[in-house]
C-alpha cells in the first residue's frame, strides 16, 4: 500500500509560473526515482499559460500574447490559468502497473471528485480527459484534461480540472485539437462558483485511493457523440 503527499502552496495569489512549477517537478522526479523522498504531488494554479505538446502544429499556436512553452509530453496544446486545479502527480509506478491503468485510475479519480460536487462526469471512448455528454443542443463538454510523461518509472505532468476558470482563453485556440467539442468549467455546470480549494480537496482522497494500486470499479463510459476511433494511445505520453 502506498501513500501520496500533496504539496499545494500555489493557489490564489501564490499561482505559480510554468516554468518554475516545471523545474520544480524535474527536481522532485529526479529525487523519487533515487527513493529520496515517497510519491508526490503538486496542486497549483498556474498564471496564464498554453503548453504545446510534441504534436502541436505551427498553426494551432495561439498568438495573444500568452506565454506558449513547448513541453516533453505527448498530445496538442492547452490552456492553464487561474481558476483550475492543475495536478502533478510524481509517483513511481509499480512494476505490475501499466501506463494506462495509471491514466485510467487519474481519469477515475477527476471523475469521483466532480461527482462529489454535483455533476456527473465520464471518459469518452476516443478522447482522453473527462467530459459531460451532449445534451439537448449542447455538444459534449470537456472539464478535465490529462497528459503524462513516464521516466524511468516515475510519473510527470498530469491532470487539470476546471474549476471557475476563465472560458474565454479556449476561444483562441483548438483545445488538444478537438474541433467538434466544447470545453466548461464545474462553476459553469453547476451555476455557483466551484473554487480551485474546494476541487483539489475533492480530488485529493481519491486520487490517493486509486493510487493505492488496488482493484476499482471504473465510471462506465459515456455514449459517444461522435465518430470514434481507436482509444488514444496511453503507452506513451498521452494527449492532452
Amino acid at each position: 500500500m502506498t501513500t501520496i503527499e500533496i504539496l499545494d502552496d500555489w493557489y490564489g495569489s501564490s499561482a505559480i509560473d510554468f516554468t518554475e512549477a516545471w523545474e520544480l517537478q524535474r527536481t522532485l522526479h529526479a529525487q523519487r526515482v533515487a527513493d529520496e523522498i515517497g510519491d508526490t504531488a503538486m496542486f497549483l494554479e498556474h498564471l496564464p499559460v498554453y503548453t504545446a505538446g510534441r504534436r502541436t502544429e505551427p498553426h494551432e499556436r495561439p498568438f495573444d500574447g500568452t506565454p506558449v512553452v513547448d513541453v516533453d509530453r505527448g498530445g496538442k496544446i492547452t490552456f492553464h490559468g487561474p481558476g483550475q486545479l492543475v495536478g502533478y502527480p510524481i509517483t513511481k509506478l509499480p512494476s505490475h502497473v501499466l501506463v494506462v491503468d495509471y491514466v485510467r485510475r487519474v481519469e477515475e479519480a477527476m471523475i469521483r471528485a466532480a461527482a462529489d460536487l454535483g455533476v456527473t462526469t465520464g471518459r469518452v471512448p476516443g478522447r482522453s480527459g473527462v467530459w459531460l455528454a451532449a445534451s439537448g443542443t449542447r455538444a459534449e463538454r470537456k472539464v478535465g484534461a490529462i497528459g503524462i510523461r513516464v521516466s524511468r518509472g516515475v510519473t510527470m505532468h498530469g491532470f487539470s480540472l476546471n474549476a471557475d476558470v476563465d472560458l474565454s482563453f479556449y476561444d483562441r485556440f483548438v483545445p488538444c485539437g478537438i474541433a467538434d467539442a466544447g470545453v466548461t468549467s464545474l462553476s459553469s455546470e453547476l451555476g455557483r462558483d466551484v473554487t480551485v480549494r474546494e476541487v483539489a480537496d475533492a480530488i485529493a482522497l481519491h486520487l490517493a485511493d486509486l493510487l493505492r494500486w488496488e482493484p476499482y470499479t471504473p465510471t462506465p463510459d459515456l455514449a459517444p457523440q461522435h465518430e470514434t476511433g481507436p482509444r488514444v494511445p496511453v503507452g506513451s505520453p498521452l494527449s492532452r
